[in-house]
């Protein structure tokens, strides 16, 4: 097998104090948020525009392929230039990004500078491999866990902490309040990162095509790949279409009420840590069957919770359980794979993940569309389901 073009420097050297770790925590789950910030705003953002909420709904769609753009093209630089000054850089960018979104006067240059946002909100994802190649051998689960915690707390808290600054102080401050948040850890992250040796240069076209190597000659990046993508898919799948369960009998909720669900989802990320330990322990495939079972189970809470409230919350609690402590689990596994590609094999998984989320939004309009909460559910038990037989066929043989 021919090997990814890889650095000939060592491993460095364990680093991580408690401190350090939970500075990477932070600061993945600061930098996520900017994806989401905007989602609980959009009625207010149509009209201040004087657009359809169906025109600006579209912002989502546009900050995620800004995301994916760089998930593709941004991230794999992690493994070829110093990823302190890639941090950095990113995280700078950002700021000026959210700055332009809070102060764009027409909705053309807003759109713009969303799409900019999500582009240079991947320093998160160069700031994961970051964290686990600093992490000496028998910790990089945990650690990988502990600093996932911090992002899936950024992601699920984002709409929440963004619906209430709205309401106090103006939806544009919540982009200007985030930028000041993000200078403050642009600079915690300029005096704490470490500064290492930087790797021998690779001409860019050489590194992304040994992206498409990794996926080709490596087996268990692609299996893991394949989990994130059904984990995803069955993640989004609940989540697009909750506001529309909500809304109608017989809750009729306000739509502030699935933004509270947040809330509930963080909880998951209390599987992080216990998934990362259990990965560092040699126990990483008996966690994938656990949760890719939690995930398919929860589907039947789910559809309970068409008519009872405490059922979908053990659902979604359930799920999110299922989905974080899988999604660790996958991120310590193929992080084992080659040292000096860990920011390549990032790409290749999250980019995997990502198409999942597009996938399960996308057939989960149509399911609620078509069969009601009932298809959904069922939608979501086929992408679990989907999950256990794949982890059944490829478990060990005794």
């Amino acid at each position: 097998m021919s090997a990814p073009v890889t650095s000939s420097r060592a491993p460095a050297a364990p680093r991580l104090t408690a401190a350090a770790i939970a500075l990477f925590a932070v600061s993945v789950g600061l930098i996520v948020a900017n994806l989401y910030y905007a989602q609980p705003l959009l009625p207010r953002i149509a009209s201040a525009f004087g657009v359809s909420v169906g025109t600006a709904a579209r912002l989502v769609t546009w900050t995620q392929l800004g995301y994916a753009a760089g998930l593709a093209l941004i991230v794999p630089l992690g493994d070829a230039v110093d990823r302190r000054k890639l941090t950095l850089g990113l995280t700078a960018l950002s700021v000026l990004a959210l700055l332009g979104v809070a102060a764009a006067p027409v909705f053309w240059l807003f759109s713009l500078a969303s799409v900019l946002l999500g582009l240079t909100s991947v320093a998160a994802q160069v700031l994961v491999p970051f964290a686990a190649s600093l992490a000496s051998p028998e910790r990089r689960g945990q650690v990988v866990g502990t600093v996932m915690s911090g992002l899936l707390l950024g992601i699920l808290l984002a709409r929440t902490v963004s619906g209430l600054l709205s309401a106090w102080l103006g939806w544009r401050m919540v982009f200007v309040v985030a930028a000041g948040a993000l200078v403050l850890l642009l600079l915690a992250l300029w005096r704490q990162l470490p500064r290492l040796p930087a790797p021998p240069k690779v001409a860019y076209g050489a590194l992304l095509a040994s992206v498409v190597r990794l996926l080709r000659e490596e087996p268990v990046l692609r299996r893991r790949s394949l989990y994130g993508l059904l984990a995803f898919a069955a993640f989004s799948v609940f989540w697009t279409s909750l506001a529309f369960l909500l809304a109608g009998p017989p809750y009729f909720y306000h739509e502030a009420v699935a933004g509270l669900f947040g809330l509930v989802g963080a909880l998951g990320a209390l599987a992080a840590s216990w998934a990362g330990h259990q990965a560092d322990a040699g126990k990483g495939q008996r966690t994938t069957g656990l949760m890719a079972a939690l995930i398919a189970a929860s589907f039947g809470l789910v559809y309970w919770g068409g008519t009872s409230l405490w059922a979908l919350i053990a659902g979604a609690l359930l799920m999110d359980l299922g989905v974080q402590g899988l999604h660790i689990t996958n991120q310590s596994e193929i992080y084992k794979l080659h040292p000096d590609a860990r920011s390549r094999v990032t790409t290749v998984y999250l980019t995997s993940y990502f198409a999942g989320g597009v996938l399960g939004s996308a057939l989960s309009s149509v399911a609620y569309v078509r069969f009601g909460w009932a298809g959904v559910s069922a939608l979501g038990a086929a992408f679990g389901l989907s999950m256990v037989l794949l982890w059944w066929q490829a478990r060990p043989q005794r």
